[in-house]
């Protein structure tokens, strides 16, 4: 078994609601692994502010500035009012522009389809989704859609050096260009000019958003990967969790040019926060792309990262599952039935 002689710094952020207690679940498993990382500890969301600081502390900032990767549990966002998503924020401060999603059939999971394996590579720092909205006279706002050639071309070189690294074979862009003509046009040509000029190797296709999301649900199998800007990553890499299980069984990941935040990426849950009864699996399988991440510097992380995703599949098809999934299990006890398996 591959050991870590030198101890890892990681910021952790452990959210609120549901989050303390799934990231507790996970590190018990990451110390049963030997993962031996040193865990600087800070808050944000809900969690700072009910210890009278900002959404996003000045401290969470600058810890994440020095150690350049985190790992985060969900922290809850108010719908249509209070204060801006802390993940949107995260993003926008450390220019995470490229997120990833992957979504696959776990065993022992049950669902319509089989054998999924897809990844999501979304935009996550222009578009709809960055919140540039105003009023313009009272009863009318205006919500800005912003592309640009430097952050379109950024995230096809992105995805395509991916797909070569991860030895995928095609990568499918969706877009409605058929109607946002400038901004889903710049998109599209940046990702056919890297295409052409750089990765000719690599298959490539386009299919506009509806129809896609159409065939998405007709055979998912049909992709590897899917590129997409800011909104519809985010729509897109949900309804692809539907495929495999739900919100509770898919990682994330949001990557700068040298920082790094994987998160859960469900929400906080509060109406079960503090009942044991949580699914962890999200944010274990989040930290072993952490773990896969740090293994670039220090190889012995990946054998770690694969004896956890090998245990957890194995308690999936040993019919030990929280409750969301069918099972009984609680937070803790889906801890140890993993650790039980490494």
């Amino acid at each position: 078994m591959a050991k870590i002689k030198e101890r890892a710094k990681v910021v952790l952020i452990p959210g609120d609601g549901i989050g303390p207690e799934i990231t507790e679940a996970v590190l018990e498993v990451l110390d049963a692994a030997g993962a031996n990382i040193e865990w600087v500890r800070h808050e944000a969301g809900l969690a700072a502010l009910e210890h009278g600081a900002d959404v996003l502390p000045q401290e969470t900032i600058e810890a994440i500035e020095h150690h350049r990767v985190a790992l985060k549990g969900p922290c809850t966002t108010p719908v249509g009012e209070g204060f801006a998503s802390v993940n949107v924020q995260l993003r926008k401060q450390f220019d995470l522009y490229a997120a990833v999603r992957p979504v696959r059939s776990l065993p022992g999971v049950t669902t319509r389809f089989e054998n999924v394996d897809l990844i999501i590579i979304r935009e996550n720092t222009e578009g709809l989704y960055s919140g540039v909205e105003n009023e313009v006279v009272p009863g009318v706002v205006m919500s800005m859609k912003v592309a640009t050639e430097k952050g379109v071309l950024r995230i096809a070189h992105w995805a395509f050096r991916f797909a070569t690294q991860r030895q995928r074979n095609r990568i499918t862009v969706f877009h409605k260009a058929n109607i946002m003509k400038m901004t889903d046009g710049l998109f599209l040509r940046a990702s056919d000019q890297v295409h052409k000029r750089e990765y000719p190797n690599i298959e490539y296709e386009t299919a506009i958003i509806d129809a896609g999301c159409m065939r998405l649900v007709q055979d998912p199998g049909q992709f590897d990967i899917l590129l997409l800007e800011n909104l519809y990553g985010d729509v897109v890499s949900d309804l692809c969790a539907g495929l495999v299980g739900g919100l509770g069984v898919v990682p994330g990941a949001n990557f700068g040019e040298d920082t790094a935040v994987f998160e859960a990426v469900h929400g906080s849950a509060p109406d079960i926060a503090g009942r044991n009864a949580a699914n962890p699996l999200a944010l274990l399988m989040s930290s072993v792309m952490m773990l896969n991440h740090m293994a670039e510097q220090t190889p012995a992380y990946a054998d770690i990262a694969e004896r956890i995703r090998l245990a957890y599949d194995q308690a999936l098809l040993d019919g030990q599952k929280t409750r969301d999934l069918g099972g009984d299990l609680t937070t803790d006890a889906f801890a140890r039935a993993v650790i039980e398996r490494l």
